[in-house]
């Protein structure tokens, strides 16, 4: 099913060659979370496990090393020789079914196993409509198009910047390069690019991402709670000194992280993407940091990414527009939207082991409290590090 080393989202790209160079001897331990309790059909585990074995032998092409060569200069030469030669190892991922559920485990060092998130849950949501007999009908597939066409179209008039970000939770690769394919011939300047590495490079578009929640919780369980923050922004720019300006907020809470976004990482980063909790308070609560700062807002942009659709986005743009520069990031709702239901479920890092120590829990403070994930007293503990109310949040 998989056929590309590079059918990955580009943050885990970007966040590997950070890892390479910062934390080259820690190791991570993630597991599978079945947010939508769904039930996975007799065989799933067997059929999962052999798409991951498969998986052994894909590798970096001489035309994919190329094409990161020209498009990601950040990317320096050392780090493209080691993903030419990186190979995934299967036995790094630990497939299980009991009944209807499902358990998937991934551990090793944390260089090695920072790819397998996004293919694995890839992989899992379409054999999970493969296997259900769940398939694209006739007419849905004359309306993958037809439906992209009209959302880009709808962005194009507003005059807004929209990224593809659905690679996790996407109906099948076949459908993802449909739309990808629609976005580029319909959306002009509004369509910005994708966060798929691979359609990326096929459709000749530009590769979106930075980071993701674990560079922030790795930092919270090697570093501490407190500096977390702070720390993992500065590695961030330690590595890519200027470039990949776009930083998350809210792994421990935007309201921490706004605590330690000083006017240092204000003006040298770019912007910040919301992915959690109401968009409309996190633009009010960005703009008055930037202005408390001495920022102009419109000088700097807020990535939207969290269960974006057509009426959603119009509401934000609604609120921020000539307050504060925006763009988007839609996932599930490009990639999957086929009729089908689409899966509720992650894949997250749930402990953590820096060098010279043991195996620690990390954490997500989510803006949401339903998106907490980690050990319950190690979130009471993170709330009163932070000082964050047990209620509020």
């Amino acid at each position: 099913m998989l056929t590309s080393l590079l059918d990955n989202d580009f943050y885990k790209i970007t966040m590997q060659n950070a890892v390479i160079k910062r934390f080259p001897y820690a190791h991570a331990r993630y597991a599978f979370i079945n947010r939508g309790q769904h039930a996975f059909p007799e065989g799933f585990g067997t059929a999962l496990r052999h798409e991951v074995d498969k998986m052994a032998a894909l590798r970096l092409s001489d035309q994919e090393k190329r094409y990161l060569e020209v498009t990601c200069p950040y990317l320096d030469p050392t780090y493209l020789d080691f993903l030419a030669g990186f190979r995934y190892e299967p036995s790094e991922v630990i497939v299980e079914q009991q009944g209807s559920e499902l358990s998937v485990v991934i551990e090793g060092p944390w260089y090695r196993t920072i790819l397998w998130e996004v293919p694995l849950m890839a992989l899992i949501s379409e054999l999970w409509y493969r296997l259900r007999g769940v398939s694209v009908t006739h007419d849905d597939d004359a309306l993958i198009e037809q439906r992209t066409q009209e959302k880009i179209e709808l962005y194009r008039r507003l005059g807004l910047k929209i990224a593809e970000f659905g690679t996790r939770r996407r109906f099948s690769f076949e459908v993802h390069d449909r739309v990808v394919e629609a976005l580029r011939h319909y959306g002009g300047e509004a369509f910005s690019g994708t966060s798929n590495v691979l359609l990326a490079m096929r459709h000749d578009v530009k590769p979106i991402g930075t980071h993701a929640h674990e560079w922030f919780m790795f930092h919270g369980a090697r570093f501490g709670f407190k500096m977390a923050n702070s720390l993992a922004l500065e590695h961030w720019v330690d590595v890519y000194r200027g470039d990949l300006g776009i930083a998350l907020t809210d792994t421990f809470t935007s309201s921490a992280f706004f605590d330690s976004f000083d006017k240092k990482f204000a003006k040298l980063f770019d912007g910040v993407r919301h992915d959690s909790g109401d968009p409309i308070e996190f633009a009010s609560q960005t703009i008055a940091h930037y202005e408390r700062l001495g920022i102009n807002p419109l000088s700097k942009t807020i990535i939207f990414s969290d269960a974006l659709t057509p009426e959603k986005v119009e509401r934000i743009q609604a609120f921020c527009q000539e307050r504060i520069g925006m763009a988007f990031g839609i996932g599930t709702n490009f990639t999957n939207d086929v009729g089908a239901e689409p899966m509720n479920m992650v894949i997250k890092m749930v402990e953590a082991r820096p060098e010279g120590q043991g195996w620690l829990p990390v954490i997500k403070l989510s803006d949401v409290p339903d998106k907490h994930t980690g050990d319950p007293e190690m979130i009471s503990l993170a709330k009163r590090i932070l000082s964050l109310s047990e209620t509020s949040i």
